[in-house]
């Protein structure tokens, strides 16, 4: 039974992206087939594994158009099992074309998926900072959402419109969508504001806090490697296989793939 996890969060910069690149590396790493699809038109997920604009064709853009399928875009990347849909600044022209003529345009990703995801075990979905209708796209292809929250000020801002999202796709046109888990990111032991905030999800979200064993969580720390990684293109167990950023996701896809 493929899992497809959309890694969702509609505020910037709370480790989506990384999250997303990182996970998808280390689920490939434990010899499981994965493919991972980038939906934000930023497309640092793309970029972050070491492709530029330049250097394909064809993207999730013209997924969502219609004009071709997944299966004839993937990019293959330094680890065999792991698989990428690229994306392009184009993407952000899909909403224009989803209120021209498309129908059932929030499932139009779904469908493309069901084609292929015989074919892996895991396919992890970046979706944009935004609650628009790529994200809705996303979270109804979904079985699951992996929520990230960085551990500082504000963090829980804007966390409950992302939940009534996800509760209105599950009533409507998903209903098996579940919350995968909230994953606690940018976490430093040395700063008050990050065991603050770590409490407080813990307190308000204890049963959906991934676990390394049955005293400690998964958290994703600051780390100078992690940052860097994505500059060489590269995810950070291919970058640095020392890096506290590698222990952390590793523990994480072990939570996850077991």
């Amino acid at each position: 039974m493929t899992e497809i996890i959309a890694i969702a969060n509609q505020k910037g910069g709370v480790g989506k992206t990384t999250t997303a690149v990182n996970l998808s590396a280390a689920l490939a790493l434990k010899n499981k087939r994965v493919l991972l699809i980038d939906a934000d038109p930023q497309a640092n997920a793309t970029t972050s594994l070491g492709f530029h604009r330049d250097t394909y064709e064809y993207n999730i853009y013209h997924v969502m158009l219609g004009t071709k399928e997944l299966s004839e875009i993937l990019l293959d990347t330094e680890i065999p099992n792991l698989k990428v849909a690229p994306s392009n600044i184009g993407l952000v022209g899909i909403e224009k074309e989803f209120y021209k003529e498309l129908k059932d345009r929030e499932l139009i990703l779904k469908r493309k998926i069901d084609l292929i995801k015989s074919e892996y075990d895991y396919i992890i979905i970046d979706s944009p900072p935004a609650l628009g209708p790529i994200t809705i796209n996303t979270l109804s292809a979904a079985t699951s959402v992996l929520i990230p929250i960085q551990c500082e000020f504000f963090a829980l801002e804007g966390l409950a419109q992302l939940l009534n999202t996800i509760k209105l796709v599950k009533q409507t046109i998903n209903r098996p969508l579940q919350i995968k888990g909230f994953l606690p990111t940018m976490y430093s032991d040395q700063n008050n504001l990050s065991k603050q905030v770590f409490a407080d999800l813990a307190q308000h979200f204890e049963s959906k806090l991934f676990k390394i064993n049955d005293t400690s969580y998964v958290v994703i720390p600051r780390n100078v490697k992690l940052a860097e990684s994505p500059s060489f293109g590269k995810p950070i167990m291919l970058y640095d296989a020392s890096a506290s950023g590698t222990k952390a996701y590793t523990n994480l896809a072990n939570a996850i793939a077991g």
